[in-house]
Parts: structure tokens; sequence; C-alpha cells
């Protein structure tokens, strides 16, 4: 799974690794992104690409609940097509969720080891996600959600899933303006291949969602 990740990069940089235009309302860096927070997405709406915060945890724009968001935070790839919560966005709501690092605990002995996991040759990355509006009374609610797949060989000493990390080349392909059947977005999903990765220990400090300084980030020995 993906449940909790870094973005440090200042808004500069994020407008010309993405290739935006606009300015980022509200930009802000973190050291430990949360569930229920606001993440920096970026999503295309027919004309360009435009860069924004969603709440991380989908709630279904047919859902009765916004509970529901906290049980939505990852969404399988393999399954993702299938399903009813996330057949439909499949096809034209998907959009980049952009981080630089990701946090995952590693098990050992029953004890829980947190790891930071970047890529080895890209400092500013994309997790392939899905999003949706939600409407109740008078609330509106922008949410997203971030696809797994199965663990590489690198990652598989650490947790069983993974984020997907979309290839430089292809960002613009997922977020493209056109409708996909949901088997063809699967597909794409599939294809995606995994760059190089490095990890290295942090603190049980980053455990705690309101722990938001380099502490997070520090190595431990």
């Amino acid at each position: 799974m993906c449940g909790r990740y870094t973005l440090l990069a200042d808004e500069l940089e994020i407008l010309h690794e993405f290739d935006i235009e606009h300015p980022i309302d509200s930009y802000h860096t973190s050291f430990n992104i949360a569930p229920g927070q606001n993440v920096l997405a970026i999503i295309h709406n027919g004309k360009e690409k435009r860069a924004g915060f969603l709440r991380w945890g989908l709630v279904p724009s047919w859902a009765k609940d916004e509970k529901i968001g906290y049980k939505m935070i990852n969404a399988r790839s393999e399954t993702a097509h299938e399903k009813p919560s996330f057949k439909r966005l499949m096809t034209q709501k998907r959009c980049l969720i952009i981080a630089d690092s990701f946090y995952e605990w590693q098990k050992n002995d029953g004890q829980k080891q947190p790891k930071r996991i970047s890529l080895q040759n890209r400092k500013v990355f994309a997790f392939a996600g899905l999003w949706d509006k939600w409407v109740d009374k008078d609330k509106t609610l922008f949410t997203c959600t971030v696809l797994t797949k199965e663990a590489n060989p690198f990652m598989q000493e650490i947790h069983h899933r993974m984020p997907i990390i979309l290839p430089k080349e292809r960002e613009d392909e997922w977020i493209a303006p056109v409708k996909f059947r949901p088997e063809e977005a699967n597909a794409f999903l599939r294809s995606v291949e995994t760059e190089e990765m490095t990890a290295y220990d942090v603190g049980d400090y980053v455990n705690a969602a309101k722990n938001n300084d380099e502490m997070c980030i520090k190595p431990i020995a």
C-alpha cells in the first residue's frame, strides 16, 4: 500500500518538471503527507494541465457518507477496472499525484521499521491516481486515491505492495483527455515499468502524522 509520502520540491521545480503554466494556489511542502490531507495532483481539463489539491481518500460521487474516503486511500490496479468505486474513474478521471519519496514499514521480528523510499535517478515523480467529485447539499469534495500494484523485487523485502510510479514519458499519456475503456486503463498500468529505487531507515518519529519536519526524513544508523 501507500499510506505516507513526502513532497519537498519547491513550486518552480514542480511547474518546470510537469510543464504547468499556472502557479499552484496555496502550494506547500510536507515531510509527512497522510490520508485525509490535501495532496498536490495534476489533471488535464481538456485544454491544459492544471495542478491543484485533492483530498487523499477517495469519496465516490455516489457515496452516501464522506467517511468512506478513509478506507479508500489506495486502489489495487489489478482489479480497479472491475470495481464499482473505480471503474468509471479509470475511463476519464485519472490524475498524477506528485511526490518525491514515500514511506513504508518493514516488518521484522514483530517490529515495524519505517523506511523512506525514492527513485535513484529522479527527484520528483508522480503516482498514478484516480479522482472524483462528491456533492452533498452545500458541501463539495474533490478527492483521490493512489493506484498500487504487487511489489517489484526491490520492494518485496520491505512490503508486498507498492504505489505505481509513472515513468516520466508516460505521465501525460495517463492523464490525456481521452476516454479509456476500463480494460485499456488496466493494460496501461500493467505495462508500466518500475525505475531503480533506493531506501533508508528513518526513526519512529514519522509514525505520527502530526509530525511534519526534517526529523521525519533523518536517517538512522
